[in-house]
């Protein structure tokens, strides 16, 4: 007969065996997976259709390329249609289901559903009204954004969206600004107004397991320029304040995650928009701030970055600053074979050594985790 201490000995030793197998690699179910395969989880794209079938390009990054989400639009910017993947509250939501059924790995489903005029669901497709961030910060009444927080993320999640690109933390500094500030998109000038309502959005959304975004890191709204038609230099404008809101927000541990912005701070980093920053995103936004959430790049195919920056040298930028997703929306120019592209440079990247494979693996477990947080993973 075993001695207890031996027994004991025994169940220890397998035990730290176990945890040191588990903690090298946060999922071993997916093991076995491929560079490629891990690559593609780290991509979100967007395609035209109201139906799946429409769309063949979709279906394979999803079946060959292992995608990890994808971002339904209303509009469609390179053709300038109002036909682009959201018709009414019905087709949306069977185009969501039809696109889980494609994919053995659970989707993220995205959509930009911020309230006002960046409201994708709108009534022009049968969804309810919104109202803008700017109208309920000058309320200022938590309890009506609080309202309608809860109607609008119910409806997300409803349609079978898991991803919301909102609430936006940027400041309004500047309210000329064209993208923030004109459209309203902004709470308000005041970091205590902004972190207040902001932080409904948050905890309303994860009531309903939605995940939302912040946005845009480290700051677009003292911006004179629109990073969707350009390069967007904040180094003159920018305010230390307007990192309070991710301060004040990452200290409260809900959950959320982050969208970078593609403008340059000279302040912050000499030489790179944001985005593409590792003093930005992985110093600043992870190790001062302590973010260790799900990042997002924003669109990858903006004039800020692709007008500037090749599509490799972007890709490994992104990737070394810390961005776990790389989106590539399709509405400012429409690239079918983003994805397989995409793909093939991160290998090629962490082949020849411009991107470690220890940072693709970080990257992917984070997707993956957040994924299981929302009930996506098994």
């Amino acid at each position: 007969m075993k001695s207890v201490s031996h027994t004991f000995f025994t169940l220890t030793y397998l035990f730290l065996i176990t945890s040191i197998f588990y903690s090298g690699c946060a999922n071993p179910d997916n093991a076995h997976l491929t560079l490629e395969q891990k690559a593609g989880q780290l991509l979100m794209v967007g395609f035209k259709g109201l139906e799946l079938a429409d769309s063949s390009h979709v279906v394979r990054d999803i079946e060959q390329y292992n995608l990890g989400g994808v971002i339904l639009f209303s509009y469609d910017v390179p053709t300038d249609s109002p036909v682009r993947n959201i018709a009414s509250p019905r087709q949306v939501q069977k185009l969501t289901n039809d696109l889980q059924a494609t994919s053995d790995t659970p989707l993220f489903i995205a959509v930009d559903q911020e309230g006002g005029r960046v409201a994708r669901l709108s009534p022009d497709h049968g969804f309810p009204g919104t109202v803008s961030a700017e109208y309920l910060g000058e309320l200022n009444i938590p309890d009506t954004t609080r309202e309608y927080a809860i109607e609008q993320s119910t409806l997300i999640d409803s349609l079978g969206f898991n991803v919301n690109f909102a609430p936006v933390v940027d400041l309004n500094i500047n309210p000329e600004n064209p993208v923030i500030g004109r459209l309203e998109r902004s709470f308000s000038a005041d970091p205590d107004i902004v972190t207040q309502h902001a932080g409904i959005v948050i905890e309303e959304h994860k009531n309903q397991n939605v995940l939302p975004v912040l946005k845009h890191f480290p700051g677009h709204g003292s911006a004179w320029n629109d990073s969707h038609v350009g390069m967007a230099d904040v180094s003159d404008t920018w305010q230390e304040i307007e990192l309070e809101p991710y301060r004040r927000l990452i200290a409260s541990k809900n959950q959320f995650a982050v969208m970078t912005a593609h403008v340059l701070n000279e302040n912050l980093d000499p030489e790179l928009p944001a985005t593409l920053s590792e003093e930005i995103q992985d110093g600043l936004l992870r190790d001062s701030l302590g973010f260790d959430g799900l990042l997002f790049s924003d669109d990858m195919q903006m004039e800020a970055i692709r007008s500037f920056y090749g599509l490799e040298f972007a890709i490994e930028h992104a990737l070394n600053a810390g961005v776990d997703m790389l989106v590539f929306g399709n509405n400012s120019v429409y690239q079918p074979d983003i994805v397989p592209n995409a793909v093939q440079i991160i290998v090629a990247l962490v082949e020849e050594g411009a991107v470690s494979e220890e940072r693709i693996n970080v990257a992917y477990e984070r997707v993956m985790e957040t994924k299981r947080q929302l009930g996506l993973g098994d």
